[in-house]
């Protein structure tokens, strides 16, 4: 049997290329997002999103993500760089992705968004190797409380604060508990009882008398 010409088997060679990513696309083994599928990080990009879905709301769900919280998720997982992208440029692809009349986006929407901004944040390489940096900036991260004041535990706070150690007229707007005792602990609230201002056993008179019968 003969063999066929160099060139006949070169053609037939690349159309069996041909056919098999035709296949392979077919089944959905190739393009950017059944990558994304195939990433061990995957998990842990949606965990991201579901934290900075929820967060500042106790009624979300974590199924959805407003645009507050997706500039805050760009600026605390280092997307918006100030340089190669700005918060103007997530704005403008939240509203690129989100429903028409929508105020919030999904997590398909979600990843759609980070496909937009990954050239542009991770200038020279190729899509793919943009999308793939993006996502291990996002990978893991929960919202940062960067600016929120806490309370500082000292000595010197706990002494200001300890209504117990109070004296004088301070010492009035407060009960045994320490609850402040509102008008009463600020004014001197007048009360036709015969009795003077701030006597401890007013009203003890008569249960006094009674005993002593």
């Amino acid at each position: 049997m003969l063999r066929p010409p160099l060139r006949a088997r070169r053609e037939r060679g690349e159309t069996e290329v041909k056919k098999r990513r035709q296949t392979q696309e077919d089944s959905g083994k190739t393009g950017i997002f059944p990558i994304m599928a195939e990433s061990n990080d995957m998990e842990q990009l949606l965990a991201a999103f579901k934290k900075f879905a929820i967060h500042g709301d106790t009624k979300a769900t974590g199924k959805e993500l407003n645009g507050k919280n997706w500039a805050k998720l760009c600026k605390d997982c280092k997307i918006i760089d100030g340089k190669n992208v700005t918060g103007t440029d997530v704005d403008i692809v939240f509203s690129k992705v989100k429903q028409k009349m929508s105020r919030v986006i999904t997590y398909e929407e979600f990843q759609r968004a980070l496909e937009e901004l990954a050239p542009k944040r991770f200038k020279g390489q190729s899509k793919q190797e943009a999308l793939q940096s993006i996502f291990r900036l996002v990978e893991g991260r929960e919202p940062t409380n960067v600016g929120v004041t806490k309370v500082a535990k000292t000595a010197a706070v706990d002494r200001l604060t300890d209504t117990s150690r109070y004296t004088g007229s301070h010492k009035e707007r407060f009960d045994e508990s320490g609850k402040g005792r509102g008008r009463e602990g600020r004014e001197e609230i007048v009360e036709n009882t015969g009795y003077v201002g701030a006597y401890k056993n007013a009203g003890t008179y008569d249960t006094k008398t009674k005993a002593e019968k």
